[in-house]
């Protein structure tokens, strides 16, 4: 099924596997309502963030887009700062080390979320990734995520969300399927997405990723970016 003029996907088996890393920034800018504004919304707020020492994480880092904004942001900050990107697609992560190699501290590892060091990270960010994640095991990287930074620290996090009824749900499906044809994706397209996304794709809704937050210990959570079923949020411990 073709979910884009060269993106080709099986039904129920959405990943970013193969090509994809080539067409993803153009792909993703499509898909998603204001998602240059949002990272480089959040790239300013890693300002009030940094650390001495420290790291500044992004999970699911795709093609480095953010994480490279924020490294360009900060490369000639006084303190000692670690840029690492983690992401579980090999081509992606030969993509990022081919494209930044002469960047010194930003890196990029091809891990598992589960299995990586988060200690003494200043800034953690994860957008639309959290989604792709099993529920089963999403309050554990959460807590994960809330142990490994330091105190102060801030946890960037950035989902698709579900409406709170089916109503505010039809609604925002609606109005989404339209965003997607003004970009110049065909039915046929956006149902191909849909259908490769079953299984694979599973959002909460606000009142969940809060409780994910809450219950992982983050007490200080604001509402940064909302559009739509899109939802920023900054967490702070």
């Amino acid at each position: 099924m073709k979910v884009d003029k060269k993106i080709t996907k099986k039904n129920s088996n959405w990943n970013f596997k193969g090509n994809v890393y080539k067409y993803f920034d153009k792909h993703i800018k499509k898909s998603i309502p204001f998602y240059t504004e949002a990272q480089n919304l959040y790239t300013q707020y890693t300002d009030f963030f940094l650390q001495d020492r420290s790291k500044i994480i992004d999970l699911g880092s795709s093609t480095g887009v953010f994480l490279n904004k924020v490294y360009d942001r900060h490369k000639l900050n006084q303190k000692k700062l670690s840029f690492i990107g983690i992401d579980n697609t090999k081509e992606m992560i030969s993509f990022c080390k081919k494209k930044y190699k002469q960047k010194k501290n930003l890196k990029f590892l091809h891990k598992d979320i589960e299995k990586i060091n988060m200690q003494s990270s200043c800034i953690i960010s994860s957008f639309y990734t959290i989604q792709f994640i099993s529920p089963k095991k999403r309050q554990k990287i959460i807590n994960k995520i809330y142990k490994g930074l330091n105190w102060g620290g801030a946890f960037f996090f950035l989902e698709k969300v579900r409406g709170s009824d089916a109503r505010f749900q039809d609604m925002l499906t609606q109005t989404y399927n339209e965003f997607k044809v003004s970009e110049g994706f065909s039915a046929d397209q956006i149902m191909a997405k849909s259908n490769s996304l079953k299984g694979v794709l599973e959002p909460f809704s606000t009142s969940g990723n809060l409780s994910l937050l809450k219950r992982a210990g983050f007490k200080d959570i604001m509402t940064v970016f909302k559009y739509g079923c899109f939802e920023g949020f900054l967490a702070i411990k």
